[in-house]
């Protein structure tokens, strides 16, 4: 049990640091660009210790960029990353050159269709709704 709680501690801090470099202060997210974007879609993740949360990552575009983790029934097993722009409702996402696209997110014991406005980048290397 506590090889477990101490790989969780492990992934966690990754993580803080991953953000913490994506950001210029912790209070303020940074400015993102391909290369970050792209270098935190690839990076492993715990799916236990993420389920259920949003994880801002700065701006890309002048626009924020969250990570989110939704599950369903099955968890952690079910749990997805969603890396997508955080837009206040009736934004275009075509606009600031985002990729509207609907995703099958887990909810209570089914899936739902949900439509997001994620970066190119992140939609052409195929990163930005992963299991």
């Amino acid at each position: 049990m506590q090889k477990h709680h101490a790989r969780q501690l492990v992934t966690v801090l990754l993580l803080v640091l991953a953000v913490g470099a994506c950001t210029s202060r912790a209070a303020t997210p940074g400015v993102l660009d391909d290369a970050a974007l792209l270098a935190y879609a690839r990076q492993p993740w715990d799916k236990a210790t993420l389920m259920h949360t949003t994880v801002p990552l700065g701006r890309y575009h002048g626009v924020p960029v969250v990570a989110e983790f939704p599950c369903g029934d099955v968890c952690p097993q079910y749990t997805q990353r969603i890396i997508h722009f955080d837009l206040p409702e009736g934004a275009d996402c075509a606009r600031i050159g985002g990729v509207e696209q609907d995703v099958l997110v887990p909810m209570a014991i089914a899936m739902r269709t949900k439509r997001f406005c994620f970066p190119k980048v992140l939609v052409d290397a195929g990163l930005h709704a992963v299991r």
